[in-house]
C-alpha cells in the first residue's frame, strides 16, 4: 500500500546563508533538494512538498522599499503568492527532472494555496514573526519614525520588521490537493505557510500576516491523513543544550516525551520550537511518524535511520 509523506523544506535550503540570491544559486540548491525528494518518491511514497519563503519574501520587501516611488508596493499576502509561484515553478521543474533521471515518470504540480486564519485571533495584536532584511539600530529608528510598521531586535543579528503570525485554521484548496494526490501527482502546496486569507462577505480577503510553515505542514499532513511528516532543517536532529558542551541529540522520542521537552522550555521561540510543535501535533492527531532532520539526511530519516523520530 502506497504511503503519503508531507515534506517541509526550509527556505534556507533554497537560498543558503551567505548567498546573494541569484537564480543560478537557487536553482543549484533546489536541484540538490529535489534529488533527495525524488529518492523518497522512489521508496514508494506519494509526496506532498511544502517550502519556506523567508529569504525570497525578504528580497521582495527590499524591492518594494527601493522602488516605492516608481512602482506601487504590494502587500504581504501578494508577496507570499509571488514566492509560491516563483519557487513552485523552480521546484516543479527540477523535481520533474530528478524523477525522470531516476526512472520515475509522473506529474509534478505546483499549486498557489490559500490558508484561512481567524481575524479575531490574539496574534494580530502581538506581531511576532520576523520578515525581510536585517537593519541596524539607526535604520530601525528611521523606519519606525516613518511609520513603516513594528520592528524588533532579532537574536542579536539586527532589527527586522515583525508581522502577525496567526495559526492556520484550514487549507482552502485542500480538496484540490487531495484529488491531485489520488491521481498520483507529486504536489507542491502551501508554500511559505500559504497565502493568509480571512473569510469576508464576498469571499476570501488577503491578510497582512505570515503563517508559520511548519504549523501549516502539520495541518496539511493531518488533513491528508498522511503517514509521515518530514521537517527538513539545517541540523541533523533536534538537540537539548544546543550549542553548548553538553549538547545532546534526540533520536527516537514519543510525542508525550517531546511535548514535555517543549513545555519545559528546551526550545525557545524560533525555528526549532515550531518544528517540534508541528511534529508533535501531527503525531498527537493520529499521524504515524514525524521526522526532523537535515536535507542531507532526508532519505535516511524517512527510512528511520537518522534525525529525530517522533512516534506515538
Amino acid at each position: 500500500m502506497t504511503q503519503t509523506a508531507v515534506i517541509a523544506l526550509g527556505g534556507n535550503a533554497i537560498l543558503r546563508p551567505g548567498q546573494s540570491g541569484t537564480l543560478a544559486e537557487q536553482v543549484t540548491n533546489i536541484r540538490t533538494a529535489c534529488r533527495q525528494i525524488a529518492e523518497i518518491v522512489g521508496l514508494g511514497y506519494r509526496v506532498v512538498l511544502t517550502h519556506g519563503n523567508g529569504p525570497q519574501v525578504g528580497h521582495l520587501l527590499l524591492q518594494n522599499e527601493a522602488a516605492r516611488e516608481q512602482v506601487p508596493p504590494m502587500p504581504l499576502d501578494v508577496l507570499g503568492a509571488q514566492t509560491q509561484g516563483q519557487l513552485g515553478y523552480l521546484l516543479q521543474r527540477e523535481l520533474q527532472k530528478a524523477l525522470r533521471e531516476q526512472g520515475q515518470p509522473g506529474h509534478v504540480v505546483a499549486l498557489v494555496t490559500q490558508v484561512e486564519v481567524d481575524p479575531a485571533d490574539p496574534a494580530w495584536h502581538c506581531p511576532s514573526k520576523p520578515v525581510g532584511p536585517f537593519y541596524t539600530k539607526a535604520q530601525a529608528r528611521a523606519l519606525l519614525a516613518a511609520d513603516c510598521g513594528p520592528l524588533q531586535e532579532d537574536a542579536g543579528r539586527g532589527w527586522r520588521r515583525v508581522v502577525a503570525s496567526p495559526p492556520p485554521l484550514r487549507i482552502v484548496e485542500l480538496a484540490a490537493i487531495q484529488s491531485l494526490v489520488r491521481s498520483g501527482a507529486t504536489v507542491i502546496a502551501c508554500g511559505g505557510g500559504g497565502v493568509p486569507v480571512t473569510a469576508g462577505p464576498n469571499g476570501w480577503e488577503g491578510a497582512e500576516a505570515v503563517i508559520d510553515k511548519d504549523l501549516v505542514a502539520q495541518r496539511l499532513a493531518t488533513d491528508l491523513a498522511a503517514d509521515l511528516l518530514v521537517i527538513l532543517t539545517d541540523v541533523p536532529r533536534v538537540y537539548l543544550h544546543y550549542g553548548t558542551p553538553h549538547q545532546q541529540g534526540l533520536d527516537t522520542v514519543t510525542a508525550d516525551e517531546a511535548q514535555a521537552y517543549l513545555a519545559e522550555g528546551w526550545f525557545p521561540p524560533g525555528s526549532m520550537r515550531t518544528k517540534m510543535a508541528g511534529a508533535i501535533g501531527f503525531v498527537a492527531a493520529g499521524g504515524g511518524r514525524a521526522v526532523i532532520t537535515s536535507l542531507e539526511a532526508a532519505v535516511a530519516g524517512v527510512a528511520g535511520l537518522a534525525g529525530t523520530q517522533i512516534r506515538r
